[in-house]
């Protein structure tokens, strides 16, 4: 059957694969004149495993061979992302003539914020995207605010203010995907937003390796195990939870070989480090929120994180007097709430708006995002 959506108002495809390169997110969504969002019809494929093996090792700090390898991976990461929005449009019965545009986060193989000159770099080439869908595709979001001397992430804070912010109270969003990400919404004051540190990428890699299975359902392997009080000290002293905002992370920082030197050659059981790692995500989250917005009396949880009911328990238990909730609450899918942004990034960039929070990302100003293939 297919999807039900207001033929007045015009139609947009938001593709996203995070730092866990779980698979891929597409979502369907319209933007009435009036704010909010509608979403439409949303579809996760999963990666090639072959591929994704190859896009975990290049971000977690992997090297290509050539650059016939990175034209090879580029090209490969771009026909993935086409072939999620086609099956997206076929399984929700809509025509590729019926959207104005698809918005493409592409796949993060790496990025360095603060390096000299500062980069970021994201594949998956839009041309083919366009090309194979006929549909024009909005791609590379990051490199305009990297240029303006911002950190080029995390991007969704505009759109959570436009879909979740009120008056009423302080209240967070946090999107739980391979990074943990906050966006901090006042009810008065600038609004701010940041990476707290690993989330899913920790999780799913040491489970992963561990257990065989490339994620931990519902966190039952973290709730087997017990927490290292002494490990996740030593832990949380990374000099990179001290930095103030505006920053960003990815695989590049935390990887299973930074878990591994402070583990050391010493004995321990896996689940217990599997149950520290989720401590460790509960705890930088918390001392986040709290040294940044004390105020918050309400966080909605988004991404894959929303889940593991062990890590929103132990959230909870970190913010006592705070509502931990995922967003499905306050209507938006916590599943694809990043490929609707992305999607609603796309229309910015169409409209000729701006599509980053100078006080998030540090970026010299606003700027349109992204460039533009047309379909």
């Amino acid at each position: 059957m297919a999807a039900s959506f207001d033929p007045a108002l015009p139609l947009y495809l938001g593709l996203m694969s995070g730092t866990s390169a779980d698979g891929i997110d597409a979502a369907l969504a319209q933007f009435p004149v009036d704010g909010g969002c509608r979403f439409v019809e949303g579809l996760t494929l999963p990666w090639d495993p072959l591929l994704r093996e190859r896009l975990v090792s290049l971000g977690q700090g992997g090297e290509l061979a050539s650059l016939d390898e990175l034209g090879d991976v580029d090209a490969r990461i771009g026909l993935a992302f086409a072939a999620a929005a086609v099956a997206l449009l076929q399984h929700s019965g809509v025509d590729a003539a019926q959207v104005r545009a698809i918005g493409s986060h592409g796949q993060t193989v790496r990025h360095r914020p603060s390096a000299s000159p500062a980069f970021t770099l994201q594949l998956g080439d839009a041309n083919r995207i366009a090309e194979h869908t006929g549909i024009t595709t909005v791609a590379d979001f990051r490199r305009r605010d990297v240029a303006a001397g911002g950190q080029g992430a995390p991007l969704m804070p505009a759109f959570h203010l436009a879909m979740l912010g009120t008056a009423d109270e302080d209240r967070a969003v946090l999107n739980l995907g391979g990074i943990a990400n906050l966006t901090l919404i006042p009810r008065e004051g600038t609004l701010l937003g940041f990476d707290t540190g690993p989330a899913n990428a920790l999780l799913d890699a040491w489970c992963e390796r561990h257990t065989g299975r490339t994620y931990d359902a519902d966190g039952a392997f973290a709730a087997s195990g017990v927490v290292d009080a002494g490990l996740l000290a030593r832990w949380r002293d990374d000099p990179w939870f001290a930095l103030p905002p505006p920053k960003s992370t990815g695989r590049e920082q935390f990887h299973l070989a930074w878990v591994q030197q402070q583990i050391g050659d010493g004995q321990h059981v896996a689940a217990d480090v599997q149950a520290t790692l989720l401590e460790l995500t509960a705890v930088t989250v918390a001392d986040a929120l709290l040294r940044t917005l004390p105020g918050a009396r309400r966080v909605l949880v988004c991404g894959g994180g929303v889940r593991n009911g062990h890590l929103m328990q132990r959230l909870a238990a970190r913010l006592p007097g705070v509502v931990v909730e995922s967003s499905v609450r306050h209507g938006l899918d916590p599943d694809y709430l990043e490929a609707l942004g992305f999607a609603w990034l796309a229309q910015r960039t169409l409209d000729g708006l701006a599509g980053n929070l100078p006080s998030v990302t540090g970026a010299a100003g606003p700027r349109i995002l992204g460039a533009i293939h047309p379909g």
